[in-house]
């Protein structure tokens, strides 16, 4: 307890710099107004402003990152309250009970219920995280090229089975990953592989790879509705606050609803649509007016909306401690911070405590001004709904493009995110996974190094891996997690 309190402590000394206090409340409101918008959603923010934390230091560039993130989960609820549109897939359960609150004359209480809901699921999630994140880095620190393969083996195969859709198509998305992962110089050999032009020699940037899938990919699925435009009535919000009954309804969702979506962020892969979905189930079961879901339950939007909010703060445990990504957006913050020279793992506590420990700490600062931001600003923050697809598709088309410049200043990095973005756009209509092929794209140098390692070590026996417990057990999860993710898929089919 003691050196948790310690290194805390740290944290706090880091986070509570100016510089740092400005980029969180920077972050926290784009990654507000990011999450509100229909068509974005975090991970999008954050690979548009991965050139922004170019030139700061790591730590002030994770906590401006993280920022964006959970500031995201705060304001993707906004458009699902007002328009029945949600900012991005977690946050479409709170269209359920959070627009027929709107309907009724109740958007501002919706409003306070799903910020309020934000925030306990956040700082309920950044205790877990403060006592979780040193034991895992601890153990982490065991872990030889076997352990480290079987873990990015389930890491890969729990994204695919644990994201909704076609295993099979998790699989070639993950495929494809891979292979596009190899190109470029071996790193042990040194030789040269799948070197088609000259710009390839040191392999694919993966951060242009993805601000193409995810940011321009999502100006091309949205160019049908460019002249969309929302209507939003500013006037029918009201006071936004929370009634005696809304607190007294909103108090056991949020205890439930934040350790659930917390261990739902620590896989790898899940994410918060499943941790919301999962959360609205549990209250309408655990509800004694269950046929009240669906027509402004308070209970339907307090608790996947805490659940939310905590995963994103379980998806930072894996991502700090073993480099795993929990997430989509934490892929691309992971890609952001090796490009920064900062690998995140087991080691980070140990070399770079103040990295680590502030990130942790600042999101105890992030929750509370995002409070502040939800609130008061609630209504001129909705405002922004009106903002025509017009105007935002070419703002975000643009920065993109920039942004990819930026990361390399080659001019051959535009064709890779033109390729990259018109590949994400088909494999979206082919309803392929993206998050699988990223993880892929990320780890799958890492996976191949580790598991080339252990065989020279084992001298090419593949025993290593199931004679070391830890490598065993990882390889277990992952065969249960595709079992899993087959049997699901089976009883879909027969329903």
């Amino acid at each position: 307890m003691d050196a948790v309190f310690s290194n805390l402590m740290l944290g706090l000394n880091v986070a509570l710099t100016p510089v740092n206090i400005m980029w969180v409340f920077i972050g926290g409101l784009l990654g507000t107004v990011i999450g509100m918008l229909p068509g974005l959603g975090p991970a999008t923010g954050v690979a548009v402003l991965i050139p922004v934390t170019y030139g700061m230091n790591p730590t002030t560039a994770l906590i401006t990152m993280c920022a964006v993130y959970y500031g995201a989960m705060f304001g993707g609820s906004r458009a699902s309250i007002m328009i029945n549109t949600p900012g991005d897939a977690s946050a479409i359960v709170s269209c359920f009970d959070g627009y027929p609150m709107a309907k009724k004359g109740k958007a501002g209480e919706a409003l306070a219920i799903s910020a309020w809901a934000s925030f306990v699921g956040g700082m309920a999630g950044m205790v877990f995280l403060v006592f979780l994140t040193e034991p895992v880095a601890a153990m982490a620190l065991k872990f030889g090229p076997a352990e480290k393969f079987s873990l990015m083996l389930f890491a890969l195969t729990a994204t695919i089975t644990l994201s909704e859709g076609s295993v099979l198509k998790g699989f070639i998305a993950m495929g494809l990953g891979l292979m596009m992962a190899t190109i470029g110089l071996d790193g042990q050999s040194g030789a040269s592989r799948f070197v088609i032009v000259e710009d390839l020699q040191d392999g694919i940037d993966f951060l242009v790879i993805m601000i193409g899938f995810y940011a321009v990919t999502e100006v091309f699925k949205n160019f049908s509705d460019i002249d969309h435009q929302y209507n939003v009535d500013a006037k029918s919000i009201g006071t936004v606050s929370m009634s005696k009954e809304a607190w007294t309804r909103s108090f056991m969702p949020w205890l439930r609803g934040s350790p659930l979506g917390f261990l739902i962020g620590v896989l790898p892969g899940a994410g918060g649509t499943i941790a919301t979905f999962l959360s609205y189930a549990v209250e309408k079961s655990a509800s004694k007016k269950p046929e009240e879901f669906g027509h402004g339950a308070v209970e339907g939007l307090a608790g996947p909306e805490s659940a939310n909010n905590a995963c994103s703060c379980g998806a930072l445990v894996p991502l700090l401690t073993l480099g795993i990504p929990g997430s989509g957006t934490a892929a691309v913050m992971l890609g952001a911070l090796m490009m920064l020279g900062v690998r995140p793992g087991p080691v980070l506590f140990e070399q770079h405590p103040e990295v680590a420990w502030g990130v942790i700490a600042s999101m105890l600062l992030g929750n509370i001004i995002l409070l502040a931001i939800n609130l008061p600003l609630a209504i001129p923050l909705v405002q922004l709904l009106k903002i025509p697809q017009r105007i935002m598709l070419p703002l975000v088309l643009g920065m993109g493009f920039m942004g990819t410049y930026f990361l390399n200043y080659s001019s051959f990095d535009f064709v890779l995110v033109s390729v990259s973005a018109l590949a994400g756009y088909m494999l979206g209509k082919l309803s392929i996974p993206i998050p699988p092929l990223v993880l892929a794209l990320i780890l799958g140098g890492m996976t191949e190094q580790s598991y080339r390692n252990a065989l020279q070590i084992s001298n090419g026996s593949i025993n290593i891996f199931y004679e070391k417990p830890i490598s065993l057990a990882f390889l277990i999860m992952a065969v249960i997690s595709l079992v899993y993710a087959l049997k699901r898929q089976t009883t879909i089919v027969k329903v």
